[in-house]
């Protein structure tokens, strides 16, 4: 398998991508191959000043760097040799099977839907976030900030999506499906997600098991947790938030640690033609090493052609 990375993205790059890179060899079989796409003059640099060989990766020259603050749609536009660009452009030709970045989320997302385009049927990709639970489960929480006001159907859509990715990714037979809001009943919640309720009440796609508050994201009361982006990115910030609280306080155990979320790597674009990964701004190697092994398992669980193939009879 062919795995890109982005080794300009992110805020401690190419310093923490090259790092990462190199982790993730360590995890990956023989028959893988990475790709970096960046500078080559800087990968090489970085990559002889640790004493690594040059020819265990696949370097992909792209002088030009998408900045973290940049406007997605010009940048992306404007800069064809940016390490995105090209990422998507090597997607696209199957070159590489899967591309992964902690770089501008907004070109990635522009990137997704410009070049590898989005699967037939589907309204809006969504990004999603795997939770730990206390149990040693995970729940899936989407969409954590790709689409901040959604439309009731775009909703019913996640459900979809989050229970395609619990199935295949996370191995869960028959995942249960809810809606976060501000209460249990059904009339609860303001009117996007009382319309919501209704599309996913006795629906056939998925098993909805009605509304869940903000307290049991992380008890494993549900497998997958549908929101908008807007209350999602607060959800996600909140979760990082209270580790690194207990981190500063000195309170540690196996299940705090897995607050982290470096451990996750990052969140795969749900509804595009390809395997992509977005991953934290600030991801150190660890998080690096994570996230192009997350690229590796979304692929080989063909993820995006389940996606596409529940999504033929929207088109």
């Amino acid at each position: 398998m062919n795995i890109g990375l982005d080794v300009m993205g992110g805020d401690f790059a190419p310093d923490a991508t090259i790092d990462g890179a190199r982790l993730a060899l360590d995890e990956l079989s023989s028959n893988d191959s990475i790709f970096l796409f960046g500078d080559e003059g800087i990968i090489l640099q970085k990559l002889k000043a640790i004493g690594f060989n040059s020819d265990r990766f696949e370097i992909v020259h792209a002088p030009d760097i998408i900045g973290m603050a940049e406007h997605p749609i010009k940048a992306f536009t404007q800069k064809p040799k940016s390490s995105i660009a090209m990422g998507f452009q090597s997607l696209r030709n199957n070159q590489i099977d899967s591309f992964a970045s902690s770089g501008n989320s907004g070109a990635l997302i522009i990137g997704s839907m410009y070049t590898v385009k989005t699967i037939d049927g589907i309204i809006r990709p969504c990004t999603s976030v795997a939770s730990p639970n206390e149990d040693g489960g995970y729940t899936l929480v989407l969409d954590i900030g790709t689409n901040p006001e959604p439309k009731p159907d775009v909703l019913y859509q996640f459900g979809i999506l989050g229970n395609i990715y619990a199935k295949h990714v996370f191995n869960i037979k028959t995942p249960r499906i809810a809606l976060l809001n501000i209460g249990e009943e059904e009339e609860k919640g303001n009117m996007l997600m009382q319309a919501t309720y209704q599309l996913m009440k006795d629906n056939s796609d998925f098993n909805f098991i009605g509304n869940v508050e903000g307290r049991d994201i992380m008890n494993g009361k549900a497998d997958v947790i549908v929101c908008d982006g807007f209350t999602g990115n607060v959800v996600l910030k909140l979760i990082e938030s209270i580790h690194e609280m207990l981190q500063r306080r000195g309170l540690a155990d196996d299940y705090i640690e897995k607050l982290d979320f470096k451990h996750h790597g990052g969140s795969p674009i749900l509804g595009i033609n390809a395997s992509v990964v977005v991953g934290h701004g600030i991801s150190d190697a660890a998080a690096t090493k994570n996230m192009i092994l997350l690229s590796k398992n979304i692929h080989e669980a063909h993820l995006f052609s389940r996606i596409k193939e529940a999504f033929s009879r929207y088109a």
